[in-house]
């Protein structure tokens, strides 16, 4: 039953929850309990806030794996024990960056890995190219490898939707070819 499924959207746009959903539900069907991949870090007390939300709303059902870099591994490591939420590709991105890696080699690393899973695996990452352009070059060179990670994982995951005031909208796959 494995499935790969992507869900983006901009912030506050409910993508986060709806990726949740969707993992339990996954979960319900697999009699697995959900795993869930944080790559997110708590440098101050803002962030920590936000994760111990996530972490409340989410409940103790889920087992939470911590790594902010190393994505691929963490799946290929808990392949087979439950559907897997990965939140979030854009904080992997700045990690990433933060540590001077090639993102667009490691988004095709884990693409690859993607589609040699048996669980199913969800997706979370901020839709980035709906905005304006940022005023600098370290803004600028994210968005443009954000939008590159988001691209190839996209290409890679059997579904896609955009998170929009709470509610998923179908991307992939669609009739239409271009």
């Amino acid at each position: 039953m494995s499935k790969s499924i992507l869900i983006t959207g901009g912030a506050r746009s409910g993508k986060s929850v709806i990726a949740e959903r969707v993992t339990e539900r996954l979960a319900a069907k697999t009699q697995a309990g959900p795993i869930y991949i944080a790559t997110a870090q708590a440098f101050d007390s803002e962030m920590t806030a936000r994760i111990e939300t996530h972490q409340a709303r989410r409940g103790a059902e889920w087992h939470t794996i911590q790594e902010p870099l190393d994505i691929r591994q963490a799946l290929v490591a808990s392949d087979g024990q439950g559907p897997r939420l990965v939140d979030c590709l854009t904080l992997w991105v700045s990690n990433l960056m933060h540590h001077d890696r090639d993102c667009a080699q490691a988004a095709q690393e884990l693409a690859d890995v993607i589609e040699t899973q048996s669980s199913p695996v969800v997706f979370v990452t901020n839709e980035v190219g709906a905005g304006i352009v940022p005023e600098n070059a370290l803004a600028r060179r994210f968005r443009d490898e954000a939008g590159r990670v988001n691209q190839i994982i996209a290409q890679s995951c059997d579904e896609l939707y955009l998170a929009v005031a709470g509610y998923p909208m179908k991307v992939k796959p669609n009739d239409i070819e271009i």
